[in-house]
């Protein structure tokens, strides 16, 4: 993986050296050299490693994805501001499924950095709203379930939103007490 600058600048040197070929009259190495332009140019804005990241989750290997992005070693560096909100939505994918409670703050920062789907807000979001719900502030993980059925357009996430609003609902239920002659159920 290299830094965004370094793809930038290896853009720039190889539409240089397709001109010259152009001028040359090599228009097959000129033609070659500007689909490699378009190369580094497409990979400064879709880094290569969150898309290895993402088409391994697909693949449902998370181990692998994980390591895939632990590959990023200074994520403010390497990747633009959209990347970096997918890499700390990916974070905070992992994180809720290994420590809920530490990837709040990952999913609060993707969110605030932005991603490019609206289907990958509304789950940044149901993420964060579990994560509010599991530390009783059920009015904040409320809004932010609303916000995801909202974002929620197609309906993928429907029926989680669903199940976590019932847990909510369960959760916040008053508890029975029963007196001596009431029968337990």
């Amino acid at each position: 993986m290299y830094n965004k600058n370094i793809k930038v600048v290896l853009a720039i040197v190889v539409i240089a050296v397709a001109i010259w070929q152009f001028t040359e009259g090599n228009i097959g190495n000129g033609i070659m050299f500007t689909l490699l332009a378009g190369m580094f140019v497409l990979l400064y804005f879709k880094n290569e490693v969150i898309l290895a990241t993402m088409f391994k989750l697909k693949k449902q290997d998370m181990d692998g994805a994980q390591a895939m992005l632990a590959k990023i070693k200074n994520p403010e560096a390497a990747l633009t501001k959209k990347q970096l909100g997918y890499w700390n939505f990916l974070k905070g994918q992992f994180g809720y499924q290994e420590a809920p409670l530490k990837s709040e703050k990952y999913l609060r920062k993707a969110i605030e950095l932005g991603l490019n789907f609206d289907h990958d807000l509304a789950a940044a979001k149901m993420f964060l709203a579990g994560i509010v719900a599991s530390k009783n502030r059920k009015v904040e993980a409320n809004k932010l379930l609303a916000e995801a059925k909202q974002l929620d357009k197609h309906g993928m996430l429907g029926d989680q939103i669903k199940m976590l609003q019932q847990q909510m609902k369960r959760a916040g239920a008053p508890k029975q007490h029963y007196t001596r002659n009431q029968r337990r159920r």
